[in-house]
């Protein structure tokens, strides 16, 4: 009975990972207080640096020294998230290079199911320059909705909350466009 069990598991791996992403039930609406949730802080200093954090403790996303922090809800297994990751990566540098965004405009992503072994590993292969997070226990993404991947949420920081200004499922195919579309929806 045992290998039954064995490839019953191995089934349901591999259709995990051809799907790359879990089932979207109710994801989070525009208007509504980003839930509450809590990240470490990177070990990476220059990481630190960027999303304005003083400290090594953990942090909220409102915590963030921006007016705008765009989310990317992601799994390295995702093969649209590694499809994707260069045009976001692109995206990242856009924001970074114009001066009128580059203080005001942060970006993250949250590894959905992810450690922190795999958040490296894709973030070492996709040469990705923005933090990545990891959310082994997929509590925060139940928190956000069970959102399918790639999905990307953007919030506005304001007196020490994060209220969202963007839902949607699936990342930019052009990454001027999808920055033109984020910062007009957050009236930047």
């Amino acid at each position: 009975m045992e290998p039954v069990f064995r490839l019953l598991r191995v089934i349901l791996c591999l259709g995990l990972l051809t799907t790359g992403v879990q089932a979207a039930d109710n994801p989070i609406a525009v208007g509504n207080q980003l839930p509450d949730f809590t990240l470490p802080a990177p070990e990476d200093a220059a990481h630190r640096s960027y999303l304005g954090l003083t400290s090594a403790d953990p942090f909220k996303i409102s915590q963030i020294k921006a007016q705008v922090v765009i989310i990317e809800i992601f799994s390295m297994y995702c093969p649209h998230c590694q499809r994707e990751a260069p045009t976001v990566n692109t995206f990242f540098q856009k924001i970074e290079t114009n001066p009128k965004f580059k203080d005001t405009v942060k970006l993250i992503g949250i590894g959905a199911g992810n450690s922190l072994f795999e958040i490296n590993f894709f973030k070492k292969k996709y040469a990705v320059p923005f933090p990545l997070f990891p959310d082994a226990d997929f509590t925060i993404h139940q928190k956000v909705g069970e959102v399918r991947t790639p999905y990307f949420i953007g919030v506005k920081i304001k007196n020490g909350s994060a209220t969202i200004y963007y839902s949607q499922l699936g990342g930019p195919e052009d990454s001027r466009q999808f920055l033109e579309k984020l910062l007009s929806q957050a009236g930047l």
